[in-house]
């Protein structure tokens, strides 16, 4: 008999996190160990040879969970805020749930199933001596939340990006930045109906904008023009049109850049409303561009179903 060789060891790799932003995530997992019902009868009078089979059933199952990433190979170290462990009780079975949270840049449900995994070996093992007819089952993950899944049923506006630049208005210069966003927030779910390119003109921007208003657009992302520069002019030409301005926003944006890369103090972005569209007016970097992404999507479109009196979800 032949066999192909599948180990590809240049193929492991860890997924990076490092530009996903920490948020609070939670995950819940459950499992039984099936056993005789001397065998609870037993345990629940803790006159198990080893003691009390529960109390070192959750003792080991918070302590696996806090070494989940020595375990499996590719799990990210994590600071965990909470783990709790619930046990019932039945006739013929013990069922497991763990709780795991954090507060990191990637979800805790490995935790939470390493948990209750160990949590039925530990009882496995405490019970072995006098029930050879145990079975673990039913692992499974019941829920988490945080992350990308808190957002994924969450309302995706209608989006148009305006990259400002005379280069590559003027085909000196290839854009990079406005593909940039066009990718990300394609990937999110939204409709990106447009991505057009103009010259640094205040006319012209302004012009652009109000036409996707008219239009309908939910979502103007602009790309360039919040700098220093002569030709930094997309605030100027934006700001005084918002009707309110979203500084929760902005902040997010600047602490996101300047955690990366100093100079970022230097950039005039501004986010706001113009009647009911949102506007997020970025620098022109593809640096910037990718930030935006990491630091407030999926968490802006939250204010769509806001603006349409839909309450906080």
């Amino acid at each position: 008999m032949e066999f192909s060789h599948l180990d590809d060891s240049g193929s492991l790799r860890m997924v990076d996190v490092s530009g996903k932003p920490p948020t609070r995530r939670e995950a819940r997992a459950s499992g039984r160990i099936v056993m005789q019902p001397e065998t609870i009868a037993l345990l629940q009078r803790q006159e198990l040879p080893k003691g009390n089979v529960l109390a070192a059933a959750k003792i080991a199952a918070i302590q696996a969970a806090k070494q989940t990433s020595a375990l499996i190979p590719l799990c990210h170290q994590l600071n965990l805020s909470w783990i709790d462990i619930e046990f019932e009780i039945g006739d013929d079975a013990i069922g497991i749930v763990a709780t795991v949270i954090t507060r990191e840049s990637t979800g805790v449900e490995m935790e939470a199933l390493v948990a209750v995994s160990v949590a039925a070996l530990t009882i496995y093992d405490m019970c072995k001596a006098v029930d050879k007819t145990m079975e673990i089952s039913a692992v499974r993950l019941v829920r988490k939340t945080g992350g990308k899944s808190a957002a994924s049923a969450e309302y995706r506006p209608r989006t148009a990006i305006l990259v400002m630049s005379d280069s590559i208005a003027a085909g000196t210069a290839t854009d990079r930045s406005g593909a940039i966003l066009r990718e990300g927030l394609e990937a999110a779910g939204c409709a990106v109906e447009a991505l057009t390119i103009i010259p640094d003109e205040p006319e012209q921007i302004v012009a652009a904008v109000e036409a996707w208003i008219g239009e309908g657009v939910e979502l103007v992302v602009t790309s360039g023009g919040t700098g220093l520069g002569p030709r930094d002019l997309t605030i100027e030409a934006l700001a005084p049109k918002f009707t309110r301005r979203l500084p929760g926003v902005e902040q997010e944006l600047f602490r996101w850049g300047q955690g990366k890369v100093r100079t970022a103090m230097l950039s005039r972005l501004a986010a706001g409303l113009i009647g009911s569209t949102v506007v997020v007016c970025l620098p022109g970097s593809t640096g910037a561009a990718r930030d935006a992404l990491e630091a407030i999507v999926p968490g802006i479109f939250h204010a769509f179903p806001m603006l349409k009196g839909e309450g906080h979800a």
